[in-house]
């Protein structure tokens, strides 16, 4: 099987993800800075989820150039990860509408928190489906990174009930931290 459809679908999918997110931002009535002011929070949170799925694109895309086969364990894996992705809108606009109270801080980590376990079984189901040697097996290693952003989205969800402000700087810290695609994989694929 080729991996021409599995990109060309997660590529579709991601696209219509982003326009979701986007269309679900109301247009003030009234021509006011006061009306911008009251989307202030739909306007960031958009922007939080927006940055997530691009990096989450980059990656894909990154990692999905090491495939030299798929299996029916890759389409699923897969599959797994846009599930989780496709929840963004949704939690998105729940944060924002809510001025990212505190169970919509804890809903939108625990979905990131699902996405980031998704990534890391696709990654996973990528290198076991290849040899031991494997580009991918080689660019990430024991994958550090992609463990730490589960264990900082695990951290976040409970500091959630204490200081949601934290939390979602947990959230963005992990964004900061995977802002540039993953360069381990690009260096392997320049050698």
């Amino acid at each position: 099987m080729f991996k021409n459809r599995l990109e060309a679908f997660s590529d579709g999918v991601l696209a219509i993800i982003i326009t979701i997110m986007v269309l679900e931002m109301k247009v003030p009535h009234e021509a006011t800075w006061d009306a911008l002011k009251g989307i202030l929070p739909v306007f960031l949170s958009y922007v939080l989820s927006f940055v997530f799925l691009g990096i989450y694109w980059n990656n894909h895309h990154h990692m999905l150039h090491t495939v030299e086969k798929v299996n029916g364990k890759i389409l699923w894996a897969n599959l797994h990860l846009l599930f989780w992705l496709s929840l963004i809108p949704f939690t998105t606009g729940f944060m924002g509408e809510n001025d990212f109270a505190q169970i919509t801080a804890a809903v939108y980590g625990i979905n990131l928190l699902l996405a980031g376990i998704a990534y890391f079984i696709l990654e996973r189901s990528i290198i076991k489906s290849h040899d031991a040697d494997h580009i991918l097996a080689r660019a990430v290693g024991r994958d550090y990174k992609g463990k730490a952003s589960v264990i900082a989205y695990f951290v976040a969800v409970g500091i959630c009930w204490f200081n949601h402000w934290l939390a979602i700087g947990i959230y963005i810290a992990v964004a900061v931290m995977w802002f540039a695609p993953d360069r381990r994989i690009e260096s392997m694929m320049s050698d």
